[in-house]
């Protein structure tokens, strides 16, 4: 498999270091995968990724593609804006990925699920996206400063915001790292 190197997200490429030194116990979870290019990456360099999407049919294909590391892969087929069903809760993962996506009551939820000394990979569009195209609903765009304000109190190892060229978008782009509670 070497499709999807140079489709994966440049936040998960350059910062594959940060993943590289997670003690792997619960997998990473790309959130609304969609093609699941970032996972796919991942799974490329020996890592073991749980692809969660709502479409059945990319979650298939996805399962083809990835086929020499059946052992790495997982495919969960859920759709996480159920209110009622809380798909998250309960579950752990060592990472979350999440990438063009944005659903606000999941927030809380993506929060809880990520261990403790885990990371999350967050990056979608802010308000500034209206300039360029799709999407222009404000319920799928971040407001300034949103995404950092949400995970201020975790340690922020990279954080952008702001437009970025080819394609011509306005991003915001996080890596945090869950506290460790002691006591």
């Amino acid at each position: 498999m070497t499709h999807s190197n140079a489709n994966a997200a440049a936040l998960v490429s350059d910062k594959l270091a940060l993943l590289n030194e997670l003690e792997m116990t619960h997998g990473i979870l790309d959130l609304a995968c969609g093609n699941g290019r970032n996972g796919l990456f991942l799974v490329e360099r020996q890592l073991p990724v749980i692809f969660a999407d709502v479409n059945g049919d990319k979650l298939t294909a996805l399962a083809a593609k990835a086929h020499g590391n059946p052992e790495l892969v997982q495919l969960w087929h859920v759709d996480f804006e159920q209110p009622e069903q809380c798909p998250l809760r309960g579950k752990t993962f060592d990472a979350i990925l999440v990438f063009n996506y944005l659903h606000r009551p999941l927030m809380a939820d993506i929060r809880q699920a990520v261990r403790q000394g885990g990371l999350l990979f967050y990056e979608t569009f802010t308000i500034g996206q209206r300039e360029f195209g799709r999407p222009g609903n404000p319920d799928f765009l971040l407001a300034e400063n949103e995404l950092r304000e949400l995970f201020a109190d975790w340690e922020i190892l990279y954080y952008f915001e702001g437009e970025r060229k080819n394609p011509k978008r306005a991003i915001a782009s996080l890596v945090a790292r869950r506290p460790v509670e002691h006591g």
